[in-house]
């Protein structure tokens, strides 16, 4: 799709599409022409995504990706390409924020922030870049967060996994080149099952939070769209979408 600009006919990979900001993006990119290759660790909530989408005259295809497994992010990409032929964008949305206040040296909990959102973002990298660079075109959007501009007690490792992908999108934009681009999208409060893998305390201050200002994810969802459906020589390197409410 060199020389384009828009979004129909692109493919593009969703990791987290399961629900919230990933499901949003799958509807959204979809309804604009874009064919979606939905990734998430439920499979049942990908399946009903798929239907919806092919429901409404989309495209849509889906496997289980756990994007801590390095195989299920190449498998992801596999499916991009073997049936829809090429793979336009990587959205690696994935994420979990086990905020609790480091004191509680909740170890195992930490590891789980930068299994999840580190290094799935860089299995992503390693499974799409080696094919954009073949195709000679291709297309980065990470979810980061705005936790990692402001940060904040209780979110210390959950800011620095997401300000280290905001570090290596910013390393990969440079070594990039000419061909590749590559976004990040920094979203503020929204509504979405987020504070499900929480301890119950924490769950319940950011539903509060969430009930008071939170954003819809499909606020979420036309960012992303924004970013890609630039032409191919304009690279949105970042974008910050938050509540007005949010501090």
């Amino acid at each position: 799709m060199s020389g384009t600009s828009g979004i129909e006919g692109k493919v593009v990979a969703i990791t987290g599409a399961g629900s919230g900001i990933g499901e949003a993006t799958a509807l959204l990119l979809a309804e604009r022409g874009a064919k979606v290759v939905l990734g998430a660790r439920r499979t049942e909530r990908l399946e009903a995504l798929a239907a919806r989408i092919e429901a409404a005259g989309g495209e849509a295809a889906w496997t289980r990706t756990d994007v801590t497994v390095r195989e299920d992010l190449t498998g992801l990409v596999e499916l991009a390409r073997g049936r829809f032929g090429r793979l336009d964008v990587l959205v690696g949305n994935a994420g979990i924020g086990l905020i609790s206040p480091l004191d509680e040296v909740r170890v195992e909990d930490w590891e789980r922030m930068i299994d999840v959102n580190l290094k799935g973002v860089l299995y992503g990298i390693a499974a799409a870049l080696p094919v954009f660079r073949e195709q000679g075109t291709g297309h980065f959007v990470n979810t980061v967060s705005t936790a990692g501009l402001r940060v904040v007690p209780l979110q210390a490792v959950y800011a620095a996994t997401k300000n280290a992908v905001r570090t290596l999108s910013e390393g990969l934009r440079q070594e990039a080149g000419d061909s590749l681009r590559v976004t990040v999208v920094s979203p503020g409060v929204t509504r979405t099952d987020f504070p499900d893998s929480m301890s119950a305390e924490m769950r319940a201050q950011v539903r509060d939070r969430m009930d008071a200002i939170a954003i819809p994810p499909d606020a979420i969802a036309r960012a992303i769209a924004y970013a890609v459906e630039q032409p191919d020589n304009v690279d949105v390197g970042a974008i910050v979408v938050r509540p007005t409410a949010q501090a």
